[in-house]
């Protein structure tokens, strides 16, 4: 099969629409989590019927690999049709029938119908397990029954969902289904399934004809020829459910005038409902419907009221208001709603909505409507001008209103209570956004663990921490700059030069310690130790010198700085209660700083300690040049035959020496993290 995913022209009797059903989210009141896992519920009896109207891909490539696979031999060209589910899965909007219908037409066009109506079988065959099944169980316990409910569960499953669509189905009559779809595919399709549910719900096999019926709107005849149970059978079924009880009458008589109770008790027993005749007048009506329209003069005078003056019918939608086109939609929910009689503009009892069912009786060929008022609680009862008592005691439309007020209550309740939690969680947000400003404020200050130890209040003790790698800088000339120069120059020189600096520092993940003036200082090993700290700070320091050539004084020169590297062994804590700083102290402190100071314009002065750092891993190319041994600091009680170096530049081994040095640090960079994070592998593994 090609990809089912290529644009191609179908034949033009194939109209190509979605073919997959969106999943319904039900909005169920019920608690559904403490139900057992296989308990049926009204999802699942949506999801039965959406199998007929609207399979979705997944059970229509389960029933084609099963349809392949029984009628390869019979159809060969049936291979192709082969894909993959995990190729379906991306495109969830896929025509998937429509497609395998136009590569049906390529395959056999003569059996394309036959082929579909198997992969209908074949649907039900793969998809209607469990409680799929159980769920068709429930429409009926014959087939006929099972159709009817088709026509009455489905409009109703729409009428939740606020579906305008208009697939639908129509029992039309005894074994007669008529189904609605501008889908040719779905048609051939649910014969097939009519088939395989009857073999598997009621042991059946019925001849199904389809045939489509006229119309703008394309609909679909389905005619079953159902088995006839035998003379003796029926015979037997009616002496087991008599039980052989004596005095029980042989036949019961179809002569309305036989009827055991009177026309006012019918009334009273049953008050909304109405009977019309075939040309749709109304003959009869209910006590409560006799009330609200009594002093209409149609009917004082007893003139024939015609039942669309005084009744909308609001569902099925649709609905052409003629004798046959009701008859035949008897199996379907009607919903009717009041209209206000002629000459009645203050009718109290406007739009109120009646729902219920419409009977054919064939004794007088005539209509009846038994139904209930559709309200929402109390007020919606007495808006109506209506009273409790207006409710028959069978009718569950009283437990329905009473029901739904608690259940108002507890609504608002619960919305009360959703309300408070809403403001709570909002005040917690805001609560823990304002921490974290905090908390990232003093991270700015401080390192990480001296950030938080200061948040949660603890006392924070001085301490050691050996191998620093420290960093210090100025500018050259900075005096003289200053005193030609105005303070706010001065400023804004720094401001633009230090803010570059910190992004540095983010980068190479070092500690900034403080800035005095035109001083700059860095320092890695504090916040968290690693065998790349001197490598940081000195890829850190070459980024500086660089840096400085992108910045002029206030009379147009390049800033020039001169750094020094160092490291050491230092004493760090926290110094001060207002505005404390976290200060570095000990006696390489100060070496550093003499390092600094023993430096040149744009050069980078760096220790032998450093140095042992800097060539102690030959995977990082460090350009260092020697110098005189007059150039070590004083200070450095362990200088004898050392000497301190000036560090010109670095090139990365795996990088072209013609590209600038900032790509050859961010790939040493990328070394550092894959080497750090090998290291602590091999570590955890062993």
């Amino acid at each position: 099969m090609a990809c089912p995913f290529a644009k191609h022209v179908s034949a033009e009797h194939f109209q190509r629409q979605p073919s997959i059903a969106e999943a319904h989210s039900w909005n169920l009141d019920e608690d559904l989590s403490e139900l057992p896992s296989d308990a049926l519920t009204l999802t699942h009896l949506n999801a039965a019927i959406q199998l007929l109207t609207a399979p979705s891909i997944e059970n229509v490539h389960e029933a084609l690999m099963s349809l392949i696979g029984k009628y390869s031999n019979r159809w060969p060209g049936l291979s192709k049709l082969k894909t993959e589910r995990s190729a379906l899965s991306i495109y969830p909007h896929y025509d998937y029938l429509a497609d395998i219908q136009d590569n049906l037409t390529q395959i056999d066009e003569s059996a394309v119908s036959e082929i579909l109506v198997l992969l209908g079988e074949e649907l039900i065959q793969t998809s209607c397990v469990g409680v799929i099944e159980r769920a068709f169980k429930c429409l009926g316990s014959d087939l006929q029954e099972f159709l009817g409910s088709l026509d009455g569960v489905y409009d109703v499953l729409k009428l939740q969902e606020e579906d305008i669509s208009d697939t639908g189905f129509v029992c039309a009559g005894e074994g007669e289904l008529i189904f609605t779809s501008d889908r040719s595919v779905l048609a051939w399709l649910l014969l097939g399934c009519l088939k395989a549910l009857a073999r598997l719900l009621f042991n059946q096999e019925p001849e199904i004809e389809l045939e489509p019926l006229p119309g703008d709107t394309l609909r679909y005849r389905y005619l079953l020829k159902m088995d006839e149970p035998t003379e003796d059978g029926a015979r037997a079924a009616w002496e087991e459910t008599a039980g052989g009880a004596a005095g029980v009458r042989e036949s019961v008589s179809a002569d309305a005038r036989d009827l055991k109770v009177s026309n006012q008790f019918f009334c009273n027993a049953f008050p909304w409902h109405f009977i019309m005749d075939e040309q749709l007048n109304l003959v009869q009506m209910g006590q409560a419907f006799s009330r609200l329209f009594k002093s209409y003069p149609a009917m004082a005078g007893g003139g024939a009221l015609a039942a669309g003056t005084v009744f909308r019918f609001k569902r099925p939608r649709g609905l052409q208001l003629n004798f046959r086109e009701i008859v035949r939609r008897t199996n379907t929910p009607f919903m009717i709603s009041l209209r206000a009689p002629p000459g009645r503009p203050d009718f109290f009892a406007k739009g109120l909505e009646i729902k219920g069912q419409m009977v054919f009786c064939p004794e007088s060929n005539s209509l009846l409507f038994v139904g209930s008022p559709f309200l929402d609680g109390l007020e919606g009862l007495t808006c109506n001008g209506l009273f409790i008592s207006d409710i028959p005691l069978h009718d569950a439309t009283r437990e329905v209103i009473l029901v739904g007020e608690q259940a108002r209550a507890q609504d608002g309740l619960r919305r009360r209570m959703d309300k408070l939690k809403s403001s709570i969680e909002e005040a917690n947000a805001a609560v823990i956004k304002e921490r974290k400003k905090n908390v990232s404020l003093l991270q700015l200050i401080f390192p990480a663990e001296i950030a938080e130890r200061l948040w949660l209040g603890a006392q924070i003790d001085a301490k050691t921490y050996p191998e620093v790698t420290m960093l210090f800088s100025d500018i050259v000339g900075f005096t003289s700059i200053c005193s030609r120069a105005t303070p706010f120059m001065v400023i804004n020189m720094l401001e633009n030069l230090y803010k570059h600096f910190d992004e540095l520092c983010g980068f190479f993940d070092v500690y900034k310690v403080e800035t005095i003036g035109d001083a700059y200082c860095v320092a890695s090993g504090l916040h968290r130790a690693s065998i790349y700290d001197a490598h940081k700070v000195a890829w850190m320091a070459l980024r500086m010198i660089e840096t400085c050539t992108l910045y002029n004084t206030h009379d147009g020169q390049h800033i020039k700085m001169r750094i020094g590297i160092h490291t050491g062994t230092v004493l760090a804590g926290v110094v001060g209660r207002k505005m404390p700083r976290y200060c570095l102290f000990g006696h390489n402190v100060t070496i550093a700083n003499k390092f600094e100071s023993g430096s040149e314009a744009c050069k980078i002065n760096i220790s032998p300690t450093t140095r042992e750092w800097l060539v102690k891993h030959p995977d990082y190319c460090f350009q260092l040049a020697a110098r005189d041994a007059s150039c070590m600091p004083k200070e450095f009680t362990e200088s004898r035959g050392m000497t301190c170096y000036f560090l010109d530049g670095y090139k990365h081994p795996t990088v072209s020496n013609e590209c600038p040095l900032k790509e050859h640090i961010e790939e040493a960079m990328k070394q550092t993290l894959l080497d750090t994070n090998e290291g602590a592998t091999v570590e955890v593994n062993q």
